[in-house]
């Protein structure tokens, strides 16, 4: 098996350094930038590009034909949200190897429908799971551990065992949901089977830490990092991401909705799925998928229950 040591100007000390930050494969040096490869192990800018060039070169990366990318596309997991008209309007669920963005305001079930897919990804693949677990980044103090527990026990699944293989952490600030976020994969080397990533919210630290015009370029750049350590985890692992974002409401809209998501272009490029919940008829809630690729825009709607997320 090729080693990190075995690429040209990588000496025991680069190596040890470079392991030690999570890039211990040949694919996670290939994509990753020479300035954060300079940053990591300390080398100059001319070595980190030969180390990186060597990496890619030891892959063959490249173009792929139409048919090695549609073979790479069956490998494409949906995990069930609960509700079919849900799952239909999403192309079969919450797809693996992207992000879904779901956004919305307070009580819109944006965190019921966590809930859901964290035992959901248990079930296996022909009951809309994934045969994995869930790890939950939690900023808002959203977890309801009883809830995964009833949900479990309504999907007809042993709730100990449920719980046991579920992960979640609470984030208190928007470097240490940096911090965590890049833990995953340590977790995933540790031989966890992980197939979703939920983080609900994803930008309640990061509109609480950077406040004010003057501190909007340093929280976007800092966001994008972000999204790109979870993109990385869902490209090279094949995992499921599941973001919930906040709302403002724009005042200089008279006509329509005025809900709009936070967060930006960094995030709404970043995002493949992206999904506007609010609140419907007799307790109902409504989704509308607002862009998605190859998918037109649609309408869900489905009910929130003790028994977790069902069709109307």
């Amino acid at each position: 098996m090729d080693k990190v040591e075995d690429l040209p100007g990588v000496g025991a000390a680069t190596a040890e350094k470079l392991i030690a930050a999570g890039y211990d494969t040949f694919l996670s040096i290939a994509v990753t930038s020479p300035g954060e490869m300079v940053n990591i192990a300390g080398v100059t800018e001319a070595t980190a590009r030969k180390i990186i060039n060597a990496a890619r070169s030891k892959l063959e990366m490249g173009f792929e034909t139409g048919e090695e990318l549609l073979r790479k596309r069956e490998s494409v997991t949906k995990i069930s949200t609960g509700s079919q008209s849900l799952n239909a309007m999403l192309g079969g669920g919450i797809e693996s190897g992207a992000i879904t963005e779901v956004y919305g305001a307070y009580g819109s079930g944006k965190t019921s429908i966590a809930h859901q897919l964290a035992v959901n990804v248990q079930l296996p693949k022909e009951k809309g799971g994934a045969e994995g677990i869930a790890v939950w980044i939690d900023s808002e103090g959203t977890i309801r551990p009883e809830y995964i527990a009833k949900l479990a026990l309504a999907q007809g699944l042993d709730s100990k065992e449920v719980l046991k293989n579920f992960r979640g952490v609470r984030s208190f600030n928007s470097d240490h949901q940096m911090l965590l976020t890049e833990k995953v994969e340590d977790l995933i080397k540790e031989g966890l089977q992980i197939k979703l990533i939920i983080v609900d919210s994803l930008m309640g630290h990061f509109r609480s830490d950077f406040s004010g015009r003057g501190e909007l370029a340093t929280r976007q750049q800092k966001l994008n990092k972000h999204l790109h350590t979870l993109l990385k985890l869902a490209n090279q692992y094949n995992l499921a991401i599941y973001v919930t974002n906040q709302v403002m409401s724009k005042p200089d809209t008279f006509f329509g909705d005025p809900t709009e998501a936070i967060g930006g272009h960094v995030l709404h490029h970043a995002s493949t799925y992206r999904v506007y919940l609010r609140r419907g008829k007799k307790g109902t809630r409504v989704a509308k998928l607002v862009d998605a690729p190859a998918l037109p825009e649609s309408e869900a709607i489905f009910e929130v229950t003790d028994e977790g997320i069902k069709d109307v």
